[in-house]
């Protein structure tokens, strides 16, 4: 054989063993952009993360359920009436007795960060598939957790959403390319999500624009038993068919028609101009590929969620980060980056799941005085001290969940969070002596103008007044 010839075999043989090598390293950098974008955002969340409202008290009614082993009806720890609540969030419920009873508050702390890692890891993925670069996905994660973070840095029930609701985006987007018989899972997830947190209800409308606006062109029939099964699959809980009372409590209590705590609008926040700013140009980047039409359907519906009540921002945040990370230049700039980005990230997550949670509430010493001087009466308190009680064994006049007893109670109890004049009648109901509010809060500024209260103990936290008997 010539040497001519000799030369040109060498180069065939080793052309694509250097075109296998340049795939792996390049996927290699794929991978480790996707790792560097969600630890990042996972572990600046976690710089912040606090226990919120909606997570005590699911904790105190979990341990109740597995005291009795069975499921009260409705809420065992609140004097006022909650006899017609439909409880379907007992799953949730027990997961978050489990995580506080085994953790304490860190349990949930930590819970919380690996639904936000869990979340932002499908959305990348996600995104990858709908062809979006690595590097983009990764600066578009980062502006999301940056828009989101007063719904992804506070543990409440929200965390299941935090997942479940990229799975379906992913599903149902996943089908758009390549239509299967795999929409059938949407049912199980939405069976799932119903049991875990009331955007179940979210996820279902999101469902139901693809069916309408994609599926329902291509296969009629299959589009049609889908959407039936997403009804009964959101019954598929422990309250069965009242499994609608449920969400026709949840959408039409006193907080969110008034708009306030976690119904308030957009605009009730400063940072609420900071998740505009971000959907703005998210929105911007959308020209370089416009999304489906189901898309944009679920989007405007999003939309119109956030301009209601803020903290559903989250959802529309996340339906933009596929379309939003597309780009279909090619950029080789910065991918030495990628490797010291992702160590930083994960050492960040390190030191998160090494240190305690912000400190949410009030003290324990102060929970625990007040349900001593109650002995076994409802104590009146406001936000997230009356899930303290709760969880700490003690009894509420009202509080979370707050679509679980009448309207009036519901009245009255916002009026007294607020400050407002008709929270007088929850400091006169029937068998309240003792009120625990929040130092500096609106409550106790009514509760401190109020004549038949005095105040019997405090500290930095907290101001617990008694009734003149």
């Amino acid at each position: 054989m010539s040497t001519h010839t000799a030369q040109i075999d060498e180069l065939g043989t080793s052309a694509p063993a250097a075109a296998v090598r340049t795939s792996v390293a390049a996927a290699n950098r794929d991978r480790i952009w996707m790792i560097a974008g969600v630890a990042l955002a996972t572990g600046l969340v976690g710089l912040f993360v606090t226990i919120g409202a909606d997570a005590r008290w699911l904790a105190a009614l979990g341990r109740v359920i597995v005291a009795r082993g069975a499921i009260p009806r409705g809420v065992p720890f609140a004097s006022a009436s909650t006899a017609h609540w439909a409880n379907t969030l007992v799953l949730a419920e027990l997961i978050f007795h489990a995580l506080e009873s085994a953790f304490g508050d860190r349990g949930l702390a930590v819970a919380e960060l690996v639904a936000v890692a869990a979340g932002l890891g499908i959305l990348a993925q996600d995104a990858r598939s709908e062809g979006a670069r690595p590097s983009q996905i990764a600066v578009t994660l980062l502006l999301v957790t940056v828009a989101a973070f007063p719904s992804l840095a506070v543990a409440r029930v929200q965390m299941f959403s935090l997942v479940l609701f990229p799975a379906l985006l992913a599903l149902l987007r996943a089908e758009e390319r390549r239509p299967s018989t795999r929409i059938w899972l949407a049912l199980p997830l939405l069976a799932l999500w119903s049991n875990l947190h009331g955007a179940a209800l979210v996820g279902l409308a999101v469902l139901y624009a693809y069916l309408a606006l994609s599926r329902f062109r291509r296969q009629r029939l299959q589009a049609i038993g889908v959407a039936l099964g997403a009804l009964v699959a959101l019954c598929v809980t422990p309250a069965g068919i009242s499994t609608i009372s449920y969400y026709h409590g949840l959408l039409t209590n006193v907080a969110a028609q008034q708009g306030v705590g976690q119904w308030a609008p957009l605009g009730a926040s400063p940072f609420d101009w900071v998740t505009v700013a971000v959907v703005v140009a998210l929105v911007f980047r959308l020209r370089r590929r416009l999304p489906r039409l189901w898309e944009i359907a679920a989007m405007i519906g999003l939309a119109a969620l956030t301009v209601k009540a803020a903290r559903d921002g989250v959802w529309l945040l996340f339906m933009l980060v596929a379309p939003a990370a597309w780009d279909g230049r090619e950029r080789g700039r910065w991918g030495g980056l990628a490797p010291g980005l992702a160590v930083f990230g994960l050492l960040l997550i390190v030191m998160d799941l090494a240190k305690a949670p912000h400190p949410s509430g009030v003290s324990q010493r102060m929970v625990s005085q007040a349900i001593e001087m109650a002995h076994g009466t409802p104590i009146l308190a406001d936000g997230l001290p009356a899930e303290q009680v709760a969880l700490a064994g003690g009894r509420v006049w009202a509080g979370n969940p707050l679509d679980a007893f009448s309207h009036r109670v519901q009245t009255e109890y916002v009026d007294f969070i607020q400050g407002t004049a008709g929270g007088r009648a929850a400091l006169s109901a029937q068998g309240v002596r003792y009120a625990l509010v929040t130092r500096g809060s609106a409550a106790a500024s009514l509760t401190a103008h109020d004549r038949r209260y005095t105040e019997v103990a405090s500290d930095a936290t907290a101001v617990l007044y008694g009734a003149a008997r």
